[in-house]
């Protein structure tokens, strides 16, 4: 199980890697991040913006990790030839989908997305559930199930979904505000596998 933002690398990309059963992702930017929050002023914040426009560039792209999770929707052509993550984590580039990525995710018990309602930091807020706008258009924001991603199944979360073993849940807190409670609710029990936790309870 992992709870974390990028860890469907260790899925997708890694080869004799351990099992993962269970992923739960809480507010990650699975899509991608179309912009630079506003309010965020930070050293970290004002380099990000001020190489924004060349975020593109292998500059950035070697040496700016969150570079690798900006999608602009007006330059995608930019997007697939020269962002280095995510459009090979998300099986986007055309010519270079591999079905193996496909297959080591598939192979999840449980998908949990888990996007926050007051999201102040992912731009748009259902990138945390793989939904995102139209390639060419800053809006509308599409739900995951109108996405190319989704509809063509480029890493299988149609896949997934049509087998039940995804949830879509949202929390009302702003970015990575969960609660005690909430975690309780939505993490904990995917923090073993069903293997697992059936044999232990045949034992008792």
């Amino acid at each position: 199980m992992n709870v974390t933002s990028s860890s469907i690398c260790l899925i997708e990309f890694c080869d004799n890697a351990p099992p993962v059963f269970n992923y739960v992702s809480v507010g990650g930017p699975h899509a991608s991040v179309s912009a630079i929050p506003d309010w965020c002023t930070s050293l970290f914040c004002l380099i990000l913006k001020a190489v924004f426009s060349q975020v593109y560039t292998d500059l950035a792209q070697d040496h700016i990790a969150p570079s690798g999770y900006v999608k602009i929707p007006t330059d995608i052509k930019n997007y697939l030839e020269n962002s280095k993550y995510l459009p090979k984590l998300n099986n986007e580039r055309p010519l270079e989908k591999n079905s193996t990525y496909k297959d080591r995710f598939t192979s999840l018990h449980h998908l949990v997305l888990i996007m926050f309602e007051k999201e102040n930091v992912m731009i748009p807020k259902e990138t945390s559930w793989f939904g995102y706008y139209p390639d060419g258009a800053s809006t509308p924001v599409l739900p995951p199930q109108k996405t190319k991603l989704y509809t063509e199944d480029w890493i299988g979360l149609k896949t997934l979904d049509a087998a039940g073993k995804v949830k879509f849940l949202s929390v009302p807190g702003a970015h990575i505000e969960i609660t005690d409670d909430e975690v309780v609710e939505y993490v904990v029990p995917y923090l073993q596998n069903e293997y697992t936790f059936s044999s232990q309870h045949e034992a008792m």
